[in-house]
């Protein structure tokens, strides 16, 4: 909302206070503010432009029906833009913001808080010196009803329905057909279309870019250069039964030995020491173990259960009460239930403390509590102090999206299909050992997957983090997932290679 100042007379104020629709809190449709900044990447002295403000999506006979927020960086004084590459960003949810990403991970600036993520007052922002800024500009993106986006009312002035908002903006395939509209407008407008272009997604934004990269292709005619997936879901790639049941326990070694609770032979070792004797055991024995369910032999399932219990660092008793399957919840309240403590779901270094020792699952996640102490304070000031963006609406941290349509999830084979199409498209997948939501195997598992012929597996890679969910909270892993992303970008550049097998 454009803010401006007016003398007026008393006569006139009581007009307006009896007109009070006219102070209504709105997001304008379509507008935009320009900052200047500086910063240092890297060593690298850097001058750039933010762009923050709204452009609309609109519907098939042009009528503005949503407008979606976004904050633009670009690098000033490039000479040719069409060699400079574009990352648009994405977080997840679905229904969630993309601060995320934005403050604490590929933008120009991150959160102040400790070198292992935690939150530390006074809250705010501070430079980023890993930013990838200095080989990309970047675009942050905030869905219908995320950050300050919004469902707009219609032609007629009345806000659509729940049903019919569901039909156009709240489902996997409704969320990836308008965001592609959108940025089809985007680009032109910012005339990138000749840029390489890459898209970058965190949890469920993987879901949503793996998506986009086929329906830009495919309805846009906009080939890309990479697509990154963060933190990944299934992406449509079902992870069932016993597939499901065994790839939690590399992630349950890697919990247990963060908080030392494994027996010394473990212990003492390095983690991906002991991830790679998990990962064997889990894909040649655990996986065979479970497949056979009831008709498993009593010895083979009394060394299974002995296993287990090692690598995740719980008693054999509570693996054989699981029936050698330890649900995620049960893990997280089981494995520090002698010292008081509950793990993190979406991190596993954090720590709760429930009402009660007993019980089957945590009373909270410490981990999301944690980081909303420090990401909303942060990007509300930062977006109207540092960029200028002022506007009484409500940044949704979280926003009213559900129920959200699930049916026909098809995004990996979608994204399998784009790559096939288009010889430039390299994929890159991102994951935090300690990531009890999107686990780091699962993700393994959905890149081993994604390609069942291994025509393309030269144009995957994966790479792996101490710390969890948004692994680049962690001081050490926010310069080593940058460097991971800025060395990805550059070696997905063609460099006159053209496209074709």
């Amino acid at each position: 909302m454009k803010l401006k100042t007016i003398i007026i007379s008393a006569a006139l104020l009581i007009s307006h206070a009896v007109n009070a629709s006219e102070h209504s809190r709105q997001i304008d449709i379509d507008n935009q503010v320009v900052t200047k900044h500086k910063t240092k990447i890297l060593g690298e002295r850097i001058n750039y432009t933010a762009t923050t403000g709204t452009q609309p999506v609109w519907d098939e006979e042009g009528h503005p029906i949503a407008t979606l927020h976004y904050t633009y960086y670009k690098k000033t004084d490039v000479k040719d833009i069409s060699k400079r590459p574009l990352l648009i960003s994405f977080n997840g949810g679905p229904g969630s913001a993309s601060v995320w990403m934005h403050i604490a991970y590929t933008g120009p600036k991150t959160l102040n808080i400790d070198t292992e993520g935690y939150p530390v007052q006074p809250y705010g922002v501070q430079t980023n010196p890993y930013s990838v800024l200095d080989v990309a500009d970047i675009v942050f993106v905030n869905p219908v009803n995320t950050g300050y986006s919004r469902v707009l009312p219609n032609k007629d002035g009345k806000m659509p329905s729940k049903a019919e908002q569901k039909k156009r903006f709240f489902g996997v395939n409704a969320d990836i057909k308008y965001l592609a509209e959108w940025l089809n407008t985007f680009v032109n407008r910012n005339n990138r279309f000749l840029s390489p272009k890459f898209l970058i997604g965190e949890s469920y934004g993987t879901t949503r870019v793996s998506g986009l990269a086929h329906e830009l292709q495919n309805s846009q005619w906009m080939y890309l250069n990479g697509v990154v997936l963060v933190s990944p879901t299934d992406i449509g790639i079902k992870r069932q039964g016993p597939v499901k049941a065994a790839n939690r326990l590399p992630y349950y070694a890697a919990a247990a030995w963060y908080h030392k609770a494994l027996a010394p032979e473990l212990q003492n070792k390095d983690l991906l020491d002991v991830l790679e004797e998990v990962e064997t055991y889990t894909i040649n024995q655990y996986l065979p173990a479970l497949a056979k369910g009831a008709f498993i032999s009593d010895a083979e399932k009394q060394q299974t259960i002995k296993q287990v219990a090692k690598f995740s660092g719980l008693s054999e008793t509570f693996v054989a009460q699981n029936n050698l399957d330890i649900p995620t919840s049960a893990f997280w309240k089981e494995l520090l239930r002698g010292r008081g403590q509950t793990l993190g779901r979406l991190d596993s270094r954090y720590l709760g403390i429930d009402k009660r020792d007993a019980g089957s699952r945590p009373d909270y996640w410490p981990e999301l509590t944690s980081w909303l102490h420090s990401f909303t304070p942060a990007i509300n000031y930062y977006l109207r102090e540092e960029l200028n963006y002022k506007t009484d609406i409500k940044y949704n941290m979280f926003g009213s999206v559900h129920p959200w349509d699930r049916t026909n999830n098809n995004t990996g084979e979608q994204l399998r299909l784009a790559m096939a199409q288009n010889p430039y498209l390299n994929v890159l997948v991102q994951a935090g050992y300690y990531d009890g939501a999107t686990n780091y195997f699962d993700a393994k598992y959905t890149m081993w997957q994604l390609d069942p012929s291994a025509k393309m597996r030269d144009r995957l890679s994966f790479k792996g983090y101490r710390s969890g969910h948004m692994m680049y909270l962690r001081r050490a892993d926010l310069e080593q997932s940058n460097q991971d992303l800025r060395e990805f970008i550059q070696n997905a550049l063609p460099n006159g290679k053209s496209a074709k097998y």
